[in-house]
């Protein structure tokens, strides 16, 4: 399901303001009917006056103002799945999130920037499609390959060190973890996109990524970090994470390796700096990829359902006008609406 307006659900907001607006009215007609006399021998004087019917009215009409709002919003149905091939092309992000990535030597700190840099990277995404892997000790699968990028922004914004237990940055099991993540599609152009500082690298990384070239996968290392290197935030203080002797942890950029896996994967190595440079490196890099043929599964053809809700809003309006303000002869006999 899904809405063609959905702009129209601001006017929603009116619907808590009418409901203060009406509630201080009752308040407000009560305390002057108290003011002109007893609150009984008001109601003999009145007694075609209900009590409860306004009410009554007032819901009926505020459901039908609140359906009316959905009916502009025009609510509609899939009705038609069909497989769409659009030109793409396929990448899979592999972040580093173990805890010298929050280090600051990069604004904010790495991490926060490596999110940027993805973000802003999925905003020109079109009919690609995506998978993020995050790795530290361990590498698992954040999202599965995709082309629903609202989604992978949404898992990225949680990403956080506190995912993976594990520390370390094993950049080799995230390499072959990106590998097997991928369409069996041939044709389409793959990359695998790894953003690390390097810290503690554990081997086996240039053996993937020469096993991923080999399949026709380009590994690009976007390196994030400075080579002078920069404290570990401690969590909970503001002091820094300290070893076994109480010395700070300095953590610096591993250059070298970075390249040396992005040489072995076919790929490039693009240094992440407080500039917007990686940024617009990372995305010439991409628009080299050869497009393919990308299918997804997607509605093709919707139908509308607004007419349906407008046959309740038609309906409360009917109920809303027969009901009327005051009390009729016969409903005094009757005592319907609770009516006294």
């Amino acid at each position: 399901m899904r809405f063609a307006n959905p702009e129209y659900f601001y006017l929603l907001i009116l619907i808590p303001l009418l409901i203060a607006v009406y509630i201080y009215s009752n308040f407000v007609r009560r305390r002057n009917l108290k003011e002109y006399g007893d609150e009984e021998l008001m109601k003999e004087l009145m007694p075609d006056a209900s009590a409860y019917r306004p009410n009554v009215k007032f819901w009926l009409s505020l459901v039908a103002a609140a359906l009316l709002v959905v009916v502009l919003a025009r609510p509609q149905f899939g009705s038609k799945m069909e497989t769409v091939t659009r030109q793409g092309i396929e990448t899979v992000i592999a972040l580093d999130i173990s805890n010298s990535m929050l280090a600051e030597d990069i604004a904010p700190n790495r991490l926060e920037k490596s999110k940027k840099i993805i973000s802003k990277l999925i905003d020109k995404f079109e009919n690609d499609k995506i998978g993020l892997i995050v790795f530290a000790g361990d590498a698992f699968v954040q999202l599965p390959i995709t082309n629903d990028f609202i989604s992978a922004k949404m898992f990225m914004e949680s990403i956080s060190p506190s995912l993976i237990s594990r520390q370390g940055t094993d950049i080799g099991a995230a390499i072959n973890l990106a590998m097997k993540s991928f369409t069996p599609d041939k044709e389409v152009g793959k990359a695998v996109i790894v953003i690390t500082d390097g810290e503690n690298h554990e081997g086996g990384a240039e053996e993937a990524a020469k096993v991923a070239a080999e399949s026709g996968i380009s590994v690009y290392i976007l390196g994030v970090g400075s080579l002078e290197g920069a404290p570990i935030p401690a969590e909970g203080n503001n002091d820094y994470r300290r070893d076994k002797d109480g010395n700070v942890i300095v953590t610096k950029l591993n250059e070298e390796m970075g390249q040396n896996i992005a040489k072995a994967g076919n790929g490039a190595y693009i240094r992440v700096d407080n500039t917007n440079n990686a940024q617009r490196l990372l995305e010439k890099e991409i628009d080299k990829l050869a497009k393919a043929d990308v299918s997804s599964e997607v509605y093709t053809d919707y139908d509308e359902q607004f007419h349906l809700v407008a046959w309740i809003v038609l309906l409360l309006l009917v109920i809303d006008i027969l009901i009327l303000p005051g009390k009729s002869r016969f409903t005094r006999n009757f005592n319907l609406f609770g009516d006294k």
